[in-house]
């Protein structure tokens, strides 16, 4: 019975209370809009875990920052008052080192690439690492590629960014990116970055492009440079204390549901990215294309400086990774994207 008690003082909303089979409710929190493709797709892992455990297991989300920012819910997550959550790789690297390889520019050569180094034993691994933190790590979303956008100056070199101030997330790798390329960064929680960039407090950011158009920034920021200096993905996390509770069934039916949700979401992030650029565009963004080798070569002394550490080491072995042919496989019963 204690065991029981300790489940609801956590996370876990349990209803239908029949002797039998209880109804197990997962609370899931994360910081993006409802209209955001990972809100949807998060909606697709509810559906799945409901269909494949026969409707003893449930997802609750809460978007828009309901339950806090995404640090917040990664701690909610450790003490076990909150079951899921999704959270940009970026935040993590305060909680495992080994995540800062994300916010550094230009690791990966493309996005086959990144998926192969994600799926393979390497991405594995960096899910591993945060497990001494008490976190579980189940897959992994596409957050495309982050490129800078600005108010008033128009970006197209690294000289360019001289003088100008960077909304960056909370991730000291990238302050040092930025400052590389000799902008000044600032952190800025997500949620005030709007009022951050009509206030000048920062003269621009860097995000990817459904990011940029669903949070509004576009009405803004006119200028939208596509350097893509990273590839930070977007982690599915859970509370390790409520993961070890589930049963070996349980957890086969979440992971199965995560996987399926990963399919859906990657399929539909495709079509939001065209849809967005699309979008801004029409909304009088200008959209540049810059030569991107000039960034490459601009960030060098960082990873020159990286050499020999942890994350340096990380970016070698990555290096080596030979990317195959991208190829998505489609899991049986999922539900085709819904796309407005």
């Amino acid at each position: 019975m204690k065991w029981w008690y300790s489940l609801a003082a956590g996370c876990w909303l349990l209803s239908g209370c029949q002797q039998a089979e209880p109804t197990l409710t997962l609370r899931m929190a994360h910081s993006l809009d409802q209209e955001h493709v990972v809100h949807k797709a998060m909606l697709n892992m509810a559906e799945r875990l409901e269909h494949y455990s026969g409707g003893t297991m449930k997802i609750q989300v809460y978007s828009g920052g309901q339950l806090g920012s995404e640090r917040e819910l990664i701690e909610l997550l450790q003490i076990g008052s909150l079951a899921l959550t999704k959270v940009s790789a970026a935040p993590l690297e305060g909680f495992a080192p080994s995540m800062q390889v994300f916010s550094v520019p230009y690791v990966f050569r493309d996005e086959q690439h990144l998926w192969q180094v994600l799926e393979g034993p390497i991405g594995q691994k960096l899910l591993a690492d945060l497990s001494p933190v008490r976190l579980k790590g189940l897959g992994y979303y596409d957050a495309g590629s982050r490129s800078f956008y600005t108010t008033k100056a128009k970006i197209s070199s690294p000289a360019d960014l001289a003088g100008l101030k960077f909304r960056v997330p909370n991730s000291q790798t990238a302050v040092q990116m930025v400052q590389t390329l000799g902008g000044a960064a600032t952190p800025v929680d997500w949620g005030e970055l709007y009022t951050a960039l009509q206030q000048g407090v920062v003269d621009g950011a860097e995000n990817n492009p459904p990011s940029f158009y669903l949070s509004r920034h576009y009405e803004l920021c006119k200028y939208y440079l596509l350097d893509e200096h990273t590839s930070v993905p977007d982690l599915i996390l859970m509370s390790q204390h409520i993961w070890d509770r589930l049963s070996a069934e349980q957890q086969g039916w979440l992971q199965q549901a995560v996987a399926d949700s990963v399919v859906y979401q990657r399929e539909a992030w495709k079509i939001s990215t065209q849809e967005a650029l699309a979008k801004v565009k029409a909304a009088g963004v200008e959209v540049i294309y810059p030569d991107k080798t000039l960034f490459i070569q601009a960030v060098q002394p960082l990873h020159q400086r990286l050499q020999g550490s942890v994350v340096g080491d990380l970016i070698s072995a990555i290096a080596q990774v030979k990317a195959a042919p991208e190829k998505v496989q489609r899991p049986t019963q999922t539900q085709e994207p819904q796309h407005d």
